[in-house]
C-alpha cells in the first residue's frame, strides 16, 4: 500500500501531466471563438454607399451586399437603405445615383421572409409601411437613380428598382413580384409604380399571376429601358450617369423633377 506521501506525488505528476490537455482545450475554445469573432467582423457591411473617384465624382453608388440571402431585405438593411438616403440628400455634390449588387446571380430577392415569419401581424404591417415608406423617400431624391439588375429582382427587390428612374438589365436579369404565390401582395408600392411604368393591363396580370419575366421582355414592356450582355449592366449604367453628369445643372434640375406623372405619392 502506498503512503499518502506517495498518493499526493502520483496525484501530483497525474495533474500535470493532464494539465497540458486542459491548456489545450482552453486554447482551442480560445481560437473557435476569435474564428468566429473574425468571421463576423469580415462579412461587408449589407448596404455600402460610396462615392467614384474623379473625374466621376458626382456619381454615388449604393451597393446591397448581402450574399447569404441574396440581398434580401431585413429591418438592418432597411435602416441602413434610410441612412444611406439621408446621406445623399445632405451631399450637395452628387448627381446621380447608381444602386447596385455586389452578389453574383442577384440584384434584391425582396423581403427577408425569414426574418418575417418570426413576425406578428403587426409586425408585418409595421414592415411593409418602413419599407413602403424607404423606397418612397429613394423615389423622392431630387438627383436621376439607375438601378444595375444583373439577376434575380424579385419582390421588394423589384419594387426597389420600381421605385429608382431607370432600370439597366443584364441579359440574365429576372424581374417578377410573385408575392401573389404566398397569398400576399407586394406592399412597398409595386401595385402602384408598376402600373405607371408599364400600363395598368400589363401590370395587373405579373401582379395576379406573379409571373417572372426576362430582360429582354422588360425592355418590351417598357419595365427597363436596356438589356445588356450578362455582366455589363454596371458599365452600360455608369456610361448613362457619366452622360447625365455632363449637362448642365438647370436642364438637370428640370429633368430630374419627377414631380410631374411619374411622382404620384404612394398611398398606404
Amino acid at each position: 500500500m502506498r503512503s499518502p506521501r506517495g498518493l499526493i506525488a502520483i496525484s501530483g505528476y497525474l495533474a500535470g501531466r493532464h494539465a497540458p490537455a486542459a491548456s489545450e482545450s482552453t486554447t482551442g475554445h480560445h481560437s473557435l471563438f476569435f474564428a468566429r469573432a473574425f468571421q463576423i467582423l469580415a462579412q461587408p457591411e449589407p448596404v455600402r454607399l460610396q462615392k467614384l473617384a474623379a473625374p466621376d465624382s458626382g456619381i454615388l453608388e449604393l451597393r446591397l451586399e448581402r450574399p447569404e440571402v441574396k440581398n434580401a431585405i431585413n429591418w438592418d438593411v432597411m435602416r441602413r437603405l434610410r441612412s444611406a438616403i439621408e446621406k445623399i440628400q445632405a451631399d450637395a455634390t452628387a448627381k446621380v445615383v447608381l444602386v447596385a449588387s455586389s452578389v453574383p446571380g442577384a440584384f434584391c430577392a425582396g423581403a427577408d421572409l425569414k426574418e418575417r415569419r418570426l413576425m406578428s401581424s403587426s409586425e408585418v404591417g409595421e414592415y411593409a409601411g418602413s419599407l413602403r415608406s424607404t423606397f418612397s423617400s429613394f423615389e423622392a431624391l431630387p438627383i436621376p437613380t439607375i438601378a444595375v439588375i444583373e439577376g434575380a429582382a424579385l419582390g421588394g427587390g423589384l419594387e426597389l428598382a420600381l421605385s429608382c428612374d431607370l432600370r439597366i438589365c443584364g441579359e440574365n436579369a429576372e424581374l417578377g413580384l410573385p408575392e401573389t404565390g404566398l397569398a400576399i401582395i407586394p406592399g412597398a408600392g409595386g401595385t402602384q409604380r408598376l402600373p405607371r411604368i408599364v400600363g395598368v393591363s400589363r401590370a395587373k396580370e405579373l401582379i395576379f399571376t406573379g409571373r417572372r419575366c426576362d430582360a429582354a421582355e422588360a425592355v418590351r414592356m417598357g419595365l427597363a429601358n436596356y438589356c445588356v450582355p450578362a455582366g455589363e449592366a454596371y458599365q452600360k449604367a455608369l456610361d448613362i450617369a457619366r452622360e447625365i453628369t455632363q449637362k448642365v445643372r438647370a436642364i438637370l434640375n428640370v429633368t430630374s423633377e419627377h414631380g410631374s406623372s411619374s411622382r404620384v405619392p404612394i398611398s398606404d
